[in-house]
């Protein structure tokens, strides 16, 4: 038996304030919905603030997604049982990519309720567009080890990986560990490995490059600490 219960996976601004990004069916759809997951909800507040400056915030129900417990998911279902329009939001960009969300959607499938993606900035799709490595096969990584030697070592598989298989490899970093991160993959690829940096994309202080390994030795730059996107092709 099909669920009332819609879900709404409504993406944020990558970069502070930058709402030009959002499709007008985000604006449209949260005007509507009063129940929501977020990733913060302090966060999702503000920014509901900032497209709806009238609404007021007392009749919206957030609960928030805990980093280690993740979310409540009686609270969920008991909201998709009662029929609610439910939205889900990260702190930044799309919810289940790379975000909290994925799990609350599979409730949602097993349950029979509705699903809809609003459109919205991915920092991950919006660096491959930019970085002019190969589009049609690319792997998503997440984060890679922060140590050593397990950091090198996966490095250089990815750099094998993206060989092999000529296939775009994607991954991110936690923002103050940005240079140390772009240190050992200068120090670990070979020196015709291409690979983009893409760096607060969206925001004032956008910055996507591609260049070789060699090249990027020859100038290395200095990151901010800015969420930053790493693109790797090995041919």
């Amino acid at each position: 038996m099909a669920s009332t219960a819609t879900i709404y996976m409504i993406p944020l601004p990558i970069a502070e304030g930058a709402l030009h990004t959002l499709s007008p069916e985000v604006t449209r759809r949260t005007g509507e919905i009063t129940h929501y997951f977020a990733e913060d909800a302090r966060t999702a507040r503000r920014f509901l603030k900032s497209i709806h400056p009238k609404m007021v915030m007392e009749t919206i129900e957030i609960s928030e997604i805990d980093k280690h417990l993740g979310a409540d998911k009686t609270l969920f279902r008991k909201w998709i049982k009662e029929g609610k329009t439910i939205g889900i939001m990260s702190e930044a960009g799309c919810p289940g990519v790379a975000d909290p969300g994925s799990e609350l959607v599979g409730i949602a499938h097993t349950m029979n309720a509705k699903v809809v993606p609003l459109t919205g900035p991915s920092s991950i799709l919006l660096a491959l567009m930019a970085s002019g490595l190969i589009g049609q096969n690319f792997a998503f990584n997440g984060y890679i080890p922060v140590k050593e030697p397990n950091r090198s070592k996966r490095i250089k598989e990815l750099e094998v990986l993206s060989t092999r298989d000529k296939q775009t490899q994607i991954f991110i970093e936690t923002p103050y560990r940005n240079n140390y991160l772009l240190s050992d993959i200068l120090k670990t690829c070979h020196y015709y490995t291409r690979l983009c940096i893409a760096q607060d994309i969206t925001g004032e202080n956008e910055m996507i490059r591609t260049r070789t390994i060699k090249e990027w030795k020859e100038a290395i730059p200095v990151l901010g600490k800015l969420p930053v996107v790493f693109l790797l092709l090995s041919s």
